[in-house]
């Protein structure tokens, strides 16, 4: 007696092997997505302001763990998270100093013109008969 399941009907046509064909579509192929460990190494230990370098390691490690699992949309997802918190660190630490020289240097060029302009007023000479 025959027990196998699904059971097969034996009276069904067979498929005919000689014009069978399978046909794949085959689209542009996808780069592996990135996780950007080693931005992220680098800015967890130079440019950890506020912790966004240590938030991009953690990312990074978790887009290269999807990517050996072979989940490949969470892998980009996490890949795109440590990115933004990379790019977020750069900017929290590069634009501060970066505003901080202009201040210097917008105040130096005040203070090099109020200092102009004080010592013409200092050198101003006056005649004896200014003071009568």
């Amino acid at each position: 007696m025959d027990t196998a399941y699904p059971r097969e009907d034996p009276r069904a046509p067979t498929p005919s092997k000689a014009g069978a064909h399978t046909a794949l579509t085959l689209g542009a192929p996808h780069p592996p997505p990135r996780d950007h460990l080693i931005w992220s190494v680098f800015s967890t230990l130079y440019l950890n302001l506020c912790c966004l370098g240590f938030l991009a390691l953690a990312y990074s490690i978790k887009a290269r763990d999807q990517k050996v699992v072979g989940d490949l949309e969470a892998a980009r997802r996490f890949g795109s998270k440590a990115k933004c918190y990379n790019i977020l660190a750069a900017m929290w630490t590069l634009v501060p100093p970066l505003l901080l020289l202009g201040l210097v240097v917008t105040g130096a060029l005040h203070l090099a013109r109020l200092a102009k302009d004080s010592a013409a007023f200092f050198s101003t000479k006056f005649d004896d008969a200014d003071y009568d």
